[in-house]
């Protein structure tokens, strides 16, 4: 059993499965296809990814595919806290450039779903994460692109200042740059 319920961006959901204990331990659905159809989420998801993390302050973000290799995901944390973000970078829509955060770890097992269009990106606020993904399209290096952390325009608060980020990453461009240069993400209503 999964509550899904949206952020303040609409067509991102924050997932909270239903936690089943006893003395032995723990049992959680993660994923199921029938409720997130019934929440108004349908994707097929073809691909699993598995990120480690070694530090506090590791910043990865904010990345897309481009169409038509563009991807959707659900992002959990099987070790240690994330704040997770996603951006709206798609074109004429009502919530261009604004951004929903939430904060997944092993402990509180939140789950985020971001949808085609969106940028994602997020922080560590412990040592030693791992985040699980599924998402909805293979990977591609030619259609992959990211937008700068940091980029005024979007203004992300994030809660702590990243300490380690890539080289892509920290030199990444600025949303306007992105739309000057070809972003194809067009909002369909």
């Amino acid at each position: 059993m999964l509550e899904i319920k949206e952020t303040n961006l609409k067509g991102v959901f924050e997932i909270l499965p239903k936690v089943f204990g006893d003395a032995r331990g723990w049992f959680l659905e993660s994923w199921s296809d029938r409720e997130l159809k019934a929440a108004g989420i349908d994707a097929f998801f073809v691909q699993d990814n598995h990120s480690f993390s070694a530090e506090k302050g590791t910043l990865r973000g904010l990345h897309y595919q481009l169409n038509p290799m563009a991807q959707a995901k659900i992002l959990r944390v099987t070790r240690g806290e994330i704040f997770d973000v996603a951006v709206d970078i798609r074109k004429g829509s009502p919530q261009y450039a604004r951004w929903a955060g939430v904060r997944l770890s092993a402990e509180n097992k939140k789950q985020l779903f971001i949808p085609r269009g969106f940028a994602h990106g997020f922080i560590t606020l412990t040592d030693d994460v791992e985040v699980q993904y599924k998402a909805d399209n293979y990977y591609s290096l030619e259609h992959d692109g990211g937008v700068r952390w940091d980029d005024p325009e979007i203004g992300v608060e994030w809660p702590i200042r990243p300490v380690i980020l890539s080289d892509k990453d920290r030199n990444a461009p600025l949303l306007a740059e992105r739309v000057a240069s070809g972003l194809n993400f067009v909002y369909d209503g």
